[in-house]
């Protein structure tokens, strides 16, 4: 996809969140953590299906009478979340019409938290409450759904990290200032990166936020090393944040990236929750 389609994608996906914060009188931080959600589910599903498929092909071509079923292993060894079927975007889009939307929403989140520990207590699982300020006959979360469908299945490269990171900057950027609490521009996150040059080794984010600083971190190891290394084998990731929703965010982040680390909600002036203190800074 040419770059200014994707500006184009991104600029469509974008009008329609701030059509549901217009038409609902709902409030920016009431819309931030579910839209992401969504986005991560959308994301999450493609993933799946070529994976899902990768792996069919791959034991069709080494077909023997001994394999085993796949299991979620086989998908998390991959560095891919595994989704039960509820929690596939298919699935979701093919409701009865009448069914609350909100609820099954709020299950594939909570049956991906059931099969991948790293997101326990992560996603958000508020979506009735949102379905019941926003539109009681589902129209708004639907129009949701059916927008972020039409992100294309096959599209290439970090589409979905871009999408991702480009919610994140306009809802700091409509937020004001307060916005600078877990989102720093890009182009200053990719400056500090090229000059610490994280190659390998373990890396702490004492106010990591959303997870920028990983990302791009990531970013660099992939284009400094062999296209076979896997960045988690390279680089172990660290960030302290004092905000909850904010670590829920970076976490999302780091799983629509394919990437896992710990992250502490402490207060970094006070605290070293890792005892890193001479590890490698972000």
């Amino acid at each position: 996809m040419m770059a200014v389609n994707r500006k184009q994608l991104h600029e469509r996906l974008w009008a329609a969140a701030e059509q549901l914060r217009a038409n609902s009188g709902l409030k920016l931080n009431e819309i931030s953590e579910p839209i992401l959600g969504l986005i991560f589910l959308k994301f999450a599903d493609v993933r799946f299906k070529r994976a899902q498929t990768s792996m069919v092909a791959e034991r069709q071509a080494t077909y023997s009478t001994r394999q085993r079923s796949v299991t979620p292993d086989h998908y998390k060894s991959k560095g891919v979340l595994y989704l039960p079927e509820i929690a596939g975007y298919s699935y979701l889009m093919n409701l009865a019409e009448g069914k609350n939307i909100g609820k099954a929403v709020n299950e594939a989140m909570k049956a991906i938290e059931a099969e991948n520990s790293d997101l326990a207590g992560v996603l958000p699982q508020d979506y009735t409450s949102l379905h019941k300020k926003a539109d009681e006959n589902n129209k708004i979360l639907i129009t949701l759904l059916k927008n972020f469908n039409q992100i294309p299945d096959d599209i290439e490269g970090d589409a979905f990290g871009e999408i991702y990171e480009y919610f994140l900057g306009e809802f700091a950027r409509t937020e004001g200032a307060k916005g600078g609490e877990f989102f720093t521009p890009q182009s200053i996150v990719k400056l500090l990166v090229e000059i610490i040059e994280p190659y390998h080794g373990r890396i702490l984010d004492p106010a990591c936020g959303s997870g920028g600083m990983f990302v791009q971190s990531a970013n660099f190891v992939k284009s400094h090393s062999n296209k076979k290394t896997q960045v988690m084998n390279e680089v172990a990731l660290y960030g302290q944040e004092k905000g909850t929703s904010n670590i829920r965010t970076a976490k999302m982040n780091l799983a629509i990236h394919g990437l896992s680390g710990k992250i502490a909600e402490v207060n970094s002036f006070y605290e070293d929750a890792f005892n890193l203190a001479f590890c490698r800074f972000l």
